[in-house]
């Protein structure tokens, strides 16, 4: 599979996210080494009443549980929306190799905008950062969501 597949899969689980009353925003954590996607996941804020329940953090933690390790240096996150401060450290602390996202969030993200987490002295660990991998429709489903709100 390619990265486009891979962040089709995130595209997917934001869907059902979005099916479930949840902010469309959906992750897939991916072994670079042999392909094989290890969690995949959409927000469940509301469902679990958790405010920690983004699909980043969903995925990470099932990628380390599932290799029993807090460390997935040989791993890539690929989510549908530029990850807030909270999700920008847990990735940092993961250690993940690579971040791809989708669209850009100038209000709550914390790679490209906000405190830009990967930037700061204080982080110990800077993932490669693809930004704007399927903009276009990751955008297009979070733009839907909100407008069905109002």
């Amino acid at each position: 599979m390619d990265q486009f597949t891979y962040m089709a899969m995130a595209l997917k689980e934001a869907e059902k996210a979005a099916d479930r009353g949840e902010v469309p925003v959906g992750a897939v954590v991916v072994d670079a080494v042999s392909g094989e996607v290890l969690a995949w996941a959409g927000n469940c804020t509301e469902e679990k009443n958790d405010p920690t329940a983004h699909a980043e953090m969903l995925v990470i933690r099932e990628a380390a549980a599932k290799l029993q390790n807090p460390r997935l240096e040989n791993c890539d996150l690929y989510v549908t929306l530029e990850p807030c401060p909270m999700c920008a450290t847990a990735i940092s602390f993961a250690r993940l190799r690579r971040l791809y996202f989708g669209a850009y969030d100038a209000k709550g993200g914390g790679v490209d905008h906000g405190p830009r987490v990967f930037e700061q002295s204080s982080c110990h660990y800077r993932p490669e950062v693809v930004g704007g991998m399927e903009e276009t429709s990751a955008s297009a489903l979070l733009k839907k969501f909100f407008k069905d709100l109002r």
